[in-house]
């Protein structure tokens, strides 16, 4: 309190100020917690460990907030496996050079310099990371490679990004007007001040102005006064609201049981409760399609060998029990037995033995789904993968066992696209055989290859049926040319600068002469209620789109199977390999559809990742109807993103609000992020949702205004990177037409009363300044005053946040519709602002004038000698 200058109290003002302090300091301190928990809940997930010597090799969960909780095999080096007492490592000279610290979770380069000057090269499968916990052994030895602030861990605990609600930034514009007009309110009454203090100051000759002080001081300190007085027209109580509110309503979506998934014990999860506004105006959903629309679960369903299709297309059918191929392989067919050896040996699968139970069949741990299923479906068939070492694998085929020596391991990579192995049959023969997309196998088949075309037609009948294929193919090499291609490979694998490229220039050598063999296709199921979930979130007037690796074909079935895309929508696909195909495919397209593109719900688009382009193609600026248009240089692993839809937003002037639907085919994970950047920044008052399950998705969760993250086969990264975690994509029903417009109506409500009873109190403080001389004189009590918002006040704006419902549970779900009113901010906005504005004056005035005239006609004896021109404090 400034003596002689603050109307009010010096405890009425900090008292109500130190607990709006405390309880957010509490709300944050509690939120801080159930995340720190969720952390803790996935580190202390427990797995049975043996005490195995097994062969240098390690099952490692990587765990914590940045990095998957799935399985990955960690080997050590053949050279020093055999390092297994302390007399051993003490007698072991060498040492390491590696690429200096970097946030890359699977990357690394480094290589071990022993004695004999000899360079073996270290790859990730060498690197255990901080945080991991250990499966098939209690311990390893190892050298500490970075430490402390330099492990990957460490330098990948970055912030999330800070994310702001729409509604937040309403809110502070609409601040920023309050504070305009509190700014008024003091430069009106201080030159109102001025005015009649020069018109009666000779009448006010009992206040002894002369003796407050200089003039001019005493002009400064009344201008104060005013500001003081009406500093609370803008509610410093409201933000201790919102976050009380927002708070309870996380812990609404935490323990909803609609949203709590049995199977795997997981309930909704709110991250973060500053965006529960936001999902109530959802207006743009990105979504991945593996294990966030489909289950995640693989299930080998049709191939074709040598230009032969095994396996229909019906429900409960499969290549497993197709008679054809079992006869094709009971005669012992070369080519088809070749196939499956190729999925029994092409991978990097560990086997696993139940020691509890070692009669039932190995378990296979895999990196991915695909590969499980693919050596599941050769066990199946009889050729059984039973043993890895750090040098082979062992198969068993028809009772005979098999060992293929490995040479080298082709590693899968999103730009490689393919998996492939150098190995060394029982024969002696050198082969490589490969498995990968259609798109990078098609491009290395020797021309003597066969079966091309059959091929590619079971490849397009397989993707019309929604299945996931693989191309198979290998070639034999000589020794000659091996012994070359190894020293070629010893040079890249050992390389501590641009690793990966030189490797990868490496493999096109040996990769570059196949036989074609066939392909696979695979089942991933939709999951339960997506197909429903997508039609609601449609009507509610929510565009989606599906960013997905598949082919086009198989990308398109899914969208008809979810619902996404229906027979009374027009397909628009761009799918071009150039800037001038784009360009023209473009112009075509405007002149084709015209306005039928801004009809809504009429057109769906379909984008291919080649669509995209490469950033050699886009070396200057394009042109295109006269319009230019600036070509994005940011590019990441070879790949320019955003350029033809960057063309769609500006030069074509083809709105992605013409799109009810959009499809994105062959997309990398990076490109997923960037389309979403894309839409935000071309949409600019557009919400928009990204949702996924994997590491993959982890860019798009938090380029988007809201991350949902789905804990599944994938693993937590998605969901601990997501702003809201979930166990299945049918939640999001409940999690945007429920709570997302509750939440929206109920902070919205609350926001409005609370500027509109603050307005509404200091308003009649000002009406009373016109009556006092503009002295600065409080009408009311000064406790009245500061207890004002956080007790006289609070309840109806609280009650309103936790417990108002705009519409029952049941309307919300069955009438999507409702949905929009939300989505276009009809019930928050500047007119609605400034109508809550105008009510709280209209009812300040009626709240001072009127009892005040009533007073004054009043013949009640207390009020009878009450004059307008006469006023007292006894008001």
């Amino acid at each position: 309190q400034i003596p002689g200058v603050s109307p009010t109290g010096r405890f009425t003002t900090a008292v109500p100020l130190a607990i709006i302090l405390t309880v957010s300091a509490i709300k944050e301190m509690i939120e801080d917690l159930v995340g720190l928990l969720f952390i803790i809940s996935i580190q202390q997930k427990r797995h049975y460990a043996d005490d195995k010597t097994n062969n240098s090799k390690t099952l490692v969960l990587r765990n914590g907030e940045w990095v998957e909780t799935v399985w990955k095999e960690l080997q050590g080096l053949p050279q020093t496996g055999g390092l297994l007492t302390a007399g051993a490592l003490s007698s072991f000279h060498g040492w390491v050079e590696c690429q200096l610290p970097n946030r890359k979770l699977d990357e690394f380069v480094g290589a071990l310099r022993a004695p004999d000057s000899i360079r073996y090269p270290l790859k990730p499968n060498q690197l255990l990371l901080r945080g991991a916990s250990l499966k098939n052994t209690k311990w390893i030895f190892g050298l500490a490679i970075y430490t402390g602030k330099e492990t990957k861990v460490m330098l990948n605990s970055t912030a999330p990004p800070l994310k702001q609600s729409t509604v937040e930034r309403q809110t502070n514009t609409y601040i920023l007007f309050l504070f305009g007009v509190l700014l008024f309110l003091t430069v009106f009454t201080f030159a109102a001040n001025l005015i009649w203090t020069r018109y009666y100051e000779v009448d006010m000759w009992y206040l002894d102005r002369k003796a407050a002080g200089e003039p001019t001081l005493r002009t400064v300190l009344d201008f104060i006064t005013y500001l003081i007085l009406y500093n609370t027209v803008i509610p410093i109580s409201l933000s201790v609201m919102l976050e009380v509110v927002r708070f309870t309503q996380a812990l609404y979506i935490n323990r909803d049981l609609d949203m709590y998934d049995p199977d795997t014990d997981t309930p909704a999860m709110a991250r973060t409760s500053n965006l529960n506004e936001e999902l109530g105006q959802v207006r743009y959903l990105f979504s991945d399609k593996t294990g966030t629309l489909t289950r995640n679960v693989m299930e080998f369903k049709r191939c074709s060998i040598g230009g032969v299709m095994y396996g229909n297309d019906t429900a409960d059918s499969n290549a497993l029990s197709d008679g054809a191929l079992l006869a094709r392989l009971k005669m012992g067919d070369p080519l088809a037995r070749h196939f499956f050896i190729v999925l029994a040996v092409c991978h990097t699968v560990v086997p696993e033995c139940n020691a509890e139970q070692p009669d039932q069949p190995l378990n296979y741990q895999a990196s991915s789904p695909d590969e499980a299923a693919l050596v599941k479906a050769a066990r199946a068939l009889g050729f059984v993968f039973t043993t890895r070492t750090p040098t082979g694998v062992s198969i068993e085929v028809n009772g005979e066992e098999l060992h293929y020596e490995v040479l080298q391991v082709l590693e899968f990579t999103s730009v490689r696209k393919r998996m492939g192995v150098v190995v060394r049959e029982p024969s002696g023969r050198i082969l490589v055989m490969v498995k990968g997309a259609d798109t990078v196998v098609f491009e290395r088949l020797a021309k003597t290859s066969r079966f091309r075309e059959a091929t590619m037609h079971h490849l397009e009948v397989f993707a019309k049926t929604g299945l996931r294929t693989l191309c198979i193919a290998s070639a034999e090499v000589s020794s000659a040319f091996h012994a070359n291609w190894t020293e070629q490979y010893y040079v890249a694998s050992t390389a501590i600068d641009n690793r990966e490229e030189k490797l990868e220039a490496v493999a096109e050598l040996i990769e570059g002469n196949l036989q074609l063999l066939g392909a696979t296709a695979i089942e991933d199921k939709l999951q339960h209620g997506v197909s429903e979930t997508i039609s609601n979130l449609l009507r509610a007037g929510i565009s989606i789109w599906v960013l997905t690796g598949d082919k086009q074909e198989t990308a398109i079935n899914i969208g008809y199977s979810c619902r996404l895309l229906n027979q009374d929508l027009e397909l628009v696909t761009l799918n071009t390999e150039t800037l001038d195909q784009t360009r023209t495919q473009l112009c075509d397209l405007v002149e084709d559809f015209g306005d039928n593109l801004r009809a809504e719900n009429a057109v769906a688009l379909i984008v291919d990742g080649h669509t995209f382009g490469q950033p050699e193609q886009y070396s200057s600026p394009i042109t295109l109807r006269g319009q230019r248009c600036s070509v994005w240089r940011d590019c990441f692993m070879g790949t320019c993103v955003g350029v033809q839809l960057q063309i769609l937003a500006t030069e074509a002037k083809l709105p992605f609000s013409a799109f009810r639907d959009s499809l994105a085919k062959k997309v990398s994970p990076w490109q997923k992020g960037e389309i979403v950047k894309l839409v935000r920044a071309s949409l600019k008052n557009a919400v928009t949702l990204a949702i996924g399950d994997g590491a993959n998705d982890v860019g798009m969760i938090q380029a988007a205004h809201v991350g949902v993250g789905i804990s599944g086969m994938e693993g937590m990264q998605a969901a601990c990177a997501s702003d809201y975690a979930i166990a299945q994509f049918r939640f999001l029903n409940k999690l945007l037409l429920v709570h997302g417009a509750w939440n929206y109506n109920r902070l919205t409500k609350l926001i409005l009363y609370s500027f509109y009873k603050n307005v509404c109190l200091y308003l009649i403080q000002f009406w009373f300044a016109i009556l006092s001389g503009f002295s600065g004189q409080i009408v009311f009590e000064r406790w009245t005053i500061g207890l004002y918002n956080v007790l006289f006040s609070a309840a109806p704006p609280l009650a309103l946040g936790l417990f108002d419902r705009s519409c029952s549970v049941n309307n919300c779900l069955k009438y999507p519709e409702l949905y929009r009113d939300t989505q276009a901010s009809a019930s928050f906005n500047l007119k609605v602002f400034l109508c809550w504005v105008l009510n709280s004056v209209f009812h300040s005035a009626v709240l001072f004038w009127i009892p005040l005239a009533a007073f004054h006609t009043s013949k009640f004896p207390p009020f009878c000698d009450i004059h307008i021109n006469n006023p007292t404090t006894d008001l």
